[in-house]
């Protein structure tokens, strides 16, 4: 349950089960500060009311209650109570076991780019192997064989009859009996040039028989990409009879948005996930990103080179590629499942001591694997909520408690921000490290438009707790701000010896 400090709200949970199946339905208890009830009159032993707040805009604090501007319906006191943080939520320890609250804190890390992309696999064309003639013959058998068939090193393919060899074979015969070495030597390397193996030179020499036949074997074991051999053909010298490539490791091209290339280099860690196969990767490093774009895509193509020992991957599958790219820098990281995204707001739970969880408004860069990348408004060591943060979001929401802003110097590191600063004069009613209460003054005049509503004391928060420094209630000052998630958040205060005058109703 959610400690006194909260509105009193209780979750019953009806739970039916039907077959194998449960239905859990969650009822929630109108609390006895919904607008519809009847509102408690203080005594003086009731906690002291530090503002009221319409529940469905509480980042806008009002000085006294009456009706929302924003709803038909009356504001609701925020109470002050011992030992709880002003802007934060206090959550029962064995709530947040019942829950399954998981917290971890921000850390600093290594920054290494990773790109998720698409990647198909092909034939690696360095461990390819081309068969062709020498001389010109007649195929007299072929082995049944197809593109596509896989063979293995010395599997016969074709038998050939070569008539060019028969008259240097007859030459070389003639010429033993002259027992000249260099003659011998000359007729041998004709016949090398002419495609006929050493074993089989050997063997006429000493059998003293010509052979006109030979059957050609596969020299690598791999996949048949192409054969053009049939029985019976005539085959002229230089033709490439077939291509057989090995799928001991293949090619894994990546195609990669030409905005993410610049900083790939040969060496980057790849890992695999084929759609056909299991969720095991296979592991590989760039070899070369090639130096051609592609004109329709505008993407450029890394070459990864796979391992394939198995024989499991298969040249034109498909899959997911994760390319971690070099190191570049440290940062602060966060699980992307910690981040609260509305649209208008980014921000996470920050959990602080004795149970307190508080909303803070954060700026993200890259995301990286499962991880995020904070780019302003966490500290490296601060604990954040990786579930059941969107539980105490909605309660911070019912309960008032606005995001802490961004810190100025965040903001002004971004180049994608524009900020808008506005500039006018009030009076400080209220002061503490986080907000200051403003009333009268063109400032207030100008954020009561802002939010279609009347000129009246307005409370908003500070960039960071040194703007107050100084400060005291009553002080009339000079007030410079900027817009961020529908409020105005303070930048700086200066005192003013002329208080703005005060105007009526």
């Amino acid at each position: 349950m959610f400690s006194s400090s909260t509105p009193l709200r209780q979750l019953l949970v009806l739970s039916l089960g039907i077959g194998l199946g449960a239905v859990v339905t969650f009822v929630a208890v109108k609390s006895p500060l919904h607008p519809s009830a009847p509102a408690k009159q203080p005594d003086s032993t009731a906690p002291k009311v530090l503002y009221w707040y319409d529940p469905m805009a509480p980042a806008q604090h009002f000085d006294k209650p009456g009706k929302s501007p924003f709803m038909d319906m009356e504001l609701v006191p925020k109470y002050a109570e011992s030992g709880t943080a002003m802007n934060s939520l206090q959550v029962d320890p064995a709530q947040v076991q019942n829950l399954g609250m998981r917290k971890t804190k921000v850390m600093r890390m290594p920054l290494h780019p990773q790109h998720e992309l698409p990647g198909t696999l092909r034939f690696n064309e360095r461990n390819q192997a081309v068969i062709q003639l020498r001389a010109g013959g007649f195929v007299e058998k072929a082995w049944p064989l197809a593109p596509g068939d896989k063979v293995t090193a010395g599997q016969p393919i074709a038998t050939f009859y070569v008539p060019e060899w028969l008259n240097n074979q007859n030459e070389l015969l003639a010429s033993k009996a002259l027992s000249s070495p260099r003659l011998l030597e000359t007729l041998r390397t004709r016949l090398r040039l002419q495609g006929m193996p050493d074993a089989l030179i050997d063997q006429v020499e000493r059998t003293r028989k010509p052979e006109t036949r030979i059957t050609i074997t596969a020299p690598i074991s791999g996949v048949i990409e192409s054969l053009e051999i049939k029985t019976g053909m005539s085959l002229s010298s230089g033709e490439t009879l077939a291509r057989i490539t090995s799928v001991d490791s293949l090619w894994l091209d990546v195609a990669i948005p030409e905005a993410d290339a610049s900083g790939l280099r040969p060496g980057a860690s790849v890992a695999f996930y084929a759609a056909a196969t299991s969720n095991m990767p296979v592991t590989g490093k760039v070899d070369s990103v090639l130096p051609s774009a592609n004109d329709a895509t505008r993407t450029l193509t890394a070459r990864v080179v796979l391992p394939n020992p198995n024989g499991l991957l298969k040249p034109g599958m498909s899959g997911r590629v994760v390319l971690n790219g070099a190191q570049t820098d440290t940062g602060l990281l966060i699980p992307t499942e910690a981040v609260i995204r509305t649209g208008k707001r980014t921000l996470v739970m920050v959990s602080d001591a004795d149970n307190h969880f508080r909303p803070v408004s954060v700026m993200l860069g890259a995301e990286i694997g499962d991880q995020t990348l904070v780019t302003g408004g966490l500290e490296e060591g601060q604990d954040v909520v990786v579930s059941g943060q969107f539980l105490l979001d909605s309660e911070a929401s019912l309960m008032g408690i606005a995001p802490e802003p961004l810190p100025s110097s965040a903001m002004s590191n971004t180049s994608a921000t524009v900020i808008k600063t506005h500039q006018a004069s009030g009076r400080i009613v209220s002061l503490s490290n986080k907000d200051v209460g403003l009333q009268h003054g063109d400032f207030i005049e100008q954020a009561s438009k802002q939010v279609s509503m009347p000129g009246m004391t307005m409370t908003f928060p500070l960039a960071n707790a040194a703007v107050a420094k100084g400060f005291k209630v009553g002080d009339s000052v000079r007030v410079s701000a900027h817009e961020a998630e529908g409020t105005f958040v303070i930048d700086s205060l200066k005192s003013e010896s002329n208080p703005p005058a005060e105007k009526k109703p």
